[in-house]
């Protein structure tokens, strides 16, 4: 494959990848490539970074995708390095035993650099990472490299002959304690890139680039958001809500006028033999808006649901007054639980244990919002902004339509928004386009499609 090849097959796996790269970019970086030595292959990925790379959350994916695109040269792997004595520092990886290599990688573990420690993974996969799966076909395993040399257990030892009888417990035990973790990690990750970039030999780049790289943590699918996700998605919360609430204000100013401002006007109309042609009016009191937020927290939506009452959390110091409502097929108030200053780790937890919201435990929208009007109606008023996050899934139960034309009636603003790609809307018990031909609703899957409709909101 010729490097033209390489270059064009890169981009387009970034761009697959969910990495914002355009075509500017892409002739960016290969006129970096005429200024730099090919045969520098950090130099090849400093390059690329440099012209393609927006965002630090990209920068992973972007690693994932260059060791696959071009991978480090493997020849000459197994020659024996003399020490500074002449004698070799290190085994034969190919007929060492398990001893001996678990010395060597306890050794890389604390000042291995990251050569060696890479030069070293791909001499493990190759001995003990390769399995064969019919004739002539084989494949390749991160665990098995793994099982069989367990760095995990080499800390015991490493702490041994590291501290040499001075005190445990100290700065010098917590120390080395970090440098072992760190380089188990890197460890971990070298093995895991060589095994991509031998599976990716045998079953070709593209196919094993589209499974390889998640997507970048704005497009992270809140419906399919594991646990790490949720604890990095908190990062991206308050950014929103300061957003969130800045947008709202803005339409507030620019919908609303302030009382006849009389004098001026009247001054104004000298100019034109006292005829008031044109009406002056006094700014608007300015002051922070109030929100409203009708949350399903059924399990179907459960990741959406955690990262909307996350949001709710953070915007509670962007409001005047914030009102949480959750719901399953019956609704309860949910802010006292978040209370200013409130673990939200915690609030979750009580949330789930305390919270009124389920009678059957099947979800209705239809009876969450004939009990939210009954009894919370008078949460919105002409000067809330009223947010319903959830899928428009209700069992087939009647969906209460005149409720939510009066709610949406009675507030300043009302948005939906709904976390199913919107080609699945009006699919079984779905009720989207009802619901949307009342109050407007918007597809949010992910952290980018939020931003996009704060951004609207201006």
């Amino acid at each position: 494959m010729s490097l033209v090849d390489r270059h064009v097959g890169f981009v387009h796996a970034l761009r697959e990848a969910g990495l914002p790269v355009s075509l500017a970019e892409g002739l960016d970086a290969a006129r970096a490539l005429r200024v730099i030595d090919l045969t520098e292959r950090e130099s090849l990925r400093a390059a690329y970074a440099a012209t393609l790379v927006k965002r630090p959350g990209h920068r992973p994916g972007f690693d994932v995708l260059f060791d696959l695109w071009f991978p480090p040269s493997t020849t000459g792997l197994y020659g024996r390095r003399p020490g500074r004595d002449g004698t070799s520092v290190r085994p034969d990886f190919e007929t060492a035993d398990r001893d001996g290599l678990r010395a060597y990688l306890a050794r890389l573990l604390i000042d291995g650099g990251d050569a060696e420690m890479r030069e070293f993974a791909r001499a493990m996969v190759e001995r003990f990472g390769r399995q064969q799966a019919g004739p002539g076909r084989q494949n390749w395993f991160s665990y098995s490299v793994m099982r069989a040399l367990s760095p995990e257990t080499l800390m015991a030892g490493i702490l041994r002959e590291v501290l040499a009888g001075r005190e445990r417990d100290g700065l010098a035990e917590r120390t080395a304690r970090q440098r072992v973790t760190a380089g188990t990690r890197r460890f971990e990750e070298a093995v895991a890139a060589d095994v991509r970039r031998r599976i990716a030999e045998d079953s070709g780049i593209e196919r094993i680039a589209r499974s390889a790289v998640r997507p970048p943590l704005d497009q992270v699918d809140f419906l399919r958001a594991t646990r790490a996700d949720l604890a990095r998605l908190r990062r991206e919360v308050h950014p929103l809500a300061r957003r969130l609430a800045s947008r709202l204000v803005i339409r507030q100013r620019r919908g609303r006028r302030g009382r006849l401002d009389f004098r001026r006007t009247m001054r104004a109309s000298l100019q034109t033999g006292g005829v008031p042609l044109t009406t002056h009016f006094r700014p608007p009191r300015p002051h922070r808006p109030e929100l409203v937020v009708l949350c399903d927290t059924s399990d179907s939506v459960s990741s959406f649901a955690h990262f909307t009452l996350l949001l709710t959390y953070a915007l509670r110091e962007q409001f005047a007054k914030v009102r949480a409502f959750g719901f399953v097929d019956t609704v309860d108030e949910i802010t006292r639980f978040f209370q200013p200053g409130a673990d939200v780790v915690e609030a979750m937890s009580r949330l789930a244990t305390e919270a009124d919201m389920i009678r059957f435990g099947r979800t209705n929208y239809g009876h969450a919002l004939e009990r939210f009007a009954e009894r919370y109606g008078d949460a919105v008023g002409p000067r809330t902004s009223l947010l319903i996050l959830g899928d428009a899934r209700s069992n087939y139960q009647p969906p209460a339509l005149d409720v939510l034309k009066s709610l949406a009636a009675r507030s300043r603003h009302a948005y939906w928004l709904n976390p199913e790609p919107r080609r699945q809307w009006n699919t079984g018990d779905s009720v989207a386009s009802d619901y949307a031909a009342v109050v407007p609703m918007h597809e949010c899957r992910n952290v980018s499609q939020l931003t996009a409709f704060i951004e609207q909101l201006a």
